[in-house]
């Protein structure tokens, strides 16, 4: 491994961009908490664990009609628009962070630039997940098979977005270079989700010895969408900036 280039080095600027700038990444990660929300309060059949929501494809299927399609559709839609405004904005602060440029009017100029990109990139994402959950579902397969799809198309989208942003590259060309970093650096892949899960499975104990079972899993949504998601949207893009030697300290 490169000088610099270590998993601690990744936890170490990433907990230093997230300090500097922790008053901008929180009034963004307010569209964490709106594009978490939707879901759960336009009627889909949802629910709550580990601060995050989670869908109940069988009850989708059997109640599936006209209506529910369009609140559902709509619903994801604007789910995702604020997901993925949120996860440029983020980007585009380790970015400017990183290079050291101004960072107020850079930010604002690449919300506009990189939303629609970003959005477009989970919305391919969650069209092929879902497609194929479907047809896994009514063939009969079990849950492990929704969990092989994501796996095998993660590595797609994993740093996509942290690529339109960082290298302004179009959607194909993000995708490529989000398969080659995922297999080149398998090691930040590890670390994201060692770091994940250690943070959410933390959290969630603590929140739930405050607040009972039912308070904590809102509770614990709301801190994670403020706090742990930027976090490790935050990790996800310094471990794809660090893709250049020059910016290594």
């Amino acid at each position: 491994m490169k000088s610099g280039s270590g998993g601690g080095n990744i936890i170490k600027y990433a907990s230093e961009i997230y300090v500097e700038h922790l008053p901008l990444i929180l009034l963004f990660s307010i569209s964490f908490i709106i594009a978490f929300l939707i879901p759960a309060f336009a009627s889909f059949p949802t629910y709550n664990d580990i601060g995050a929501i989670f869908l109940r494809l069988a009850s989708i299927l059997t109640n599936l009609n006209p209506l529910t399609t369009a609140i559902i559709t709509f619903s994801t839609l604007l789910s995702l628009l604020f997901l993925s405004f949120a996860i440029v904005a983020i980007n585009v602060i380790v970015k400017h962070s990183r290079t050291h440029t101004r960072i107020r009017k850079e930010v604002m100029d690449g919300l506009e630039k990189y939303t629609s990109k970003v959005f477009v990139v989970l919305l391919i994402y969650t069209i092929i997940v879902v497609f194929l959950d479907v047809i896994a579902f009514t063939m009969g397969f079990s849950e492990a098979y929704s969990a092989i799809i994501t796996i095998i198309f993660l590595p797609f989208f994993f740093y996509a977005p942290a690529s339109i942003v960082v290298d302004e590259k179009g959607l194909v060309r993000a995708m490529q270079q989000s398969l080659s970093f995922f297999f080149k650096r398998l090691d930040y892949v590890l670390l994201w989700f060692v770091v994940g899960i250690i943070l959410l499975s933390v959290f969630d104990f603590i929140f739930i010895g405050i607040g009972g079972t039912t308070l904590s899993r809102y509770l614990i949504l709301i801190f994670n969408s403020l706090f742990i998601m930027p976090f490790l949207v935050l990790l996800q893009s310094q471990a794809y900036m660090s893709r250049f030697p020059m910016l290594k300290r």
